[in-house]
C-alpha cells in the first residue's frame, strides 16, 4: 500500500499482520478520492473502522485539516499510529480511537448535542468488515427532527462494502446519491438532503 497523491505521495505504508483486515485498494482509493476531490482541502474526516489508516493518511495528503481514525483492535490502533509516523504527520492533524464504530458515534450524537466542538465531520468513510452488521452504524447518521447530524450541511458519508450487500437507499433525511463498483467492492455515497 502507498500513499497516491499530495503531500505523502509514494510512502509505502504497512500493512496489517493478518488477513483479518482488507485495506482497500490503491485503485479504489484512488477512485474514492478523484470523486471527493473538491471536499477534501480543509476537510474534517472521520476514519471509521480505520485498519491500516490508508484512507485517512490519503486525506491528510490532499489537505484535510485533521483526521479521527476509529479502530476497535488496539494493535490496527498501534498500526494505524505507526503509519502516521512514517507519513511524520503532525500530532495536531490526526487523532487514533481505540473504539466500536456505533460506540463511538453514539459519544460523538451526546458531544454535539451539548454544543461541543468536535462531533461534525465534513468526510466519514466507513468501512466494515463485509460480514458486519452495517445498520447500527449507519442509522447513528439518521437525521430526523429529534437528531443531531454528524455530518456537516454538505458533509458526505461514504461506505464501502460488497457489492452484492443491500445498503439503504437513505437514512432519514440523508440520501445515497451515488455508488461505484470495482470488483467485488462498492462504494456507496450519502448527503443530508
Amino acid at each position: 500500500m502507498r500513499v497516491i497523491a499530495g503531500e505523502y505521495r509514494g510512502r509505502t505504508l504497512k500493512s496489517p499482520p493478518s488477513l483479518d483486515v482488507r485495506p482497500t485498494a490503491d485503485r479504489l482509493r484512488e477512485t474514492l478520492f478523484n470523486v471527493l476531490a473538491p471536499r477534501i482541502v480543509d476537510a474534517r474526516c472521520l476514519d471509521l473502522c480505520a485498519g491500516t489508516g490508508a484512507i485517512g493518511i490519503e486525506a491528510l495528503s490532499r489537505g484535510a485539516s485533521f483526521v479521527t481514525f476509529v479502530e476497535r483492535s488496539r494493535k490496527m490502533c498501534a498500526l494505524v499510529e505507526e503509519n502516521l509516523d512514517l507519513c511524520r504527520v503532525e500530532e495536531e492533524r490526526s487523532e487514533v480511537v481505540m473504539s466500536d464504530a456505533a460506540d463511538f458515534l453514539r459519544r460523538a450524537h451526546r458531544k454535539s448535542a451539548a454544543g461541543k466542538e468536535g462531533g461534525i465531520w465534513d468526510v466519514v468513510f466507513y468501512d466494515p468488515p463485509y460480514a458486519s452488521d452495517y445498520l447500527p452504524v449507519l442509522g447513528e447518521f439518521r437525521v430526523g427532527e429529534d437528531a443531531t447530524s454528524l455530518l456537516k450541511p454538505d458533509g458526505v458519508l461514504i461506505v464501502e462494502h460488497h457489492h452484492k450487500k443491500p445498503l439503504p437507499e437513505s437514512l432519514g433525511d440523508v440520501r445515497r446519491w451515488r455508488v461505484i463498483k470495482q470488483g467485488d467492492a462498492a462504494l456507496s455515497f450519502y448527503q443530508a438532503a
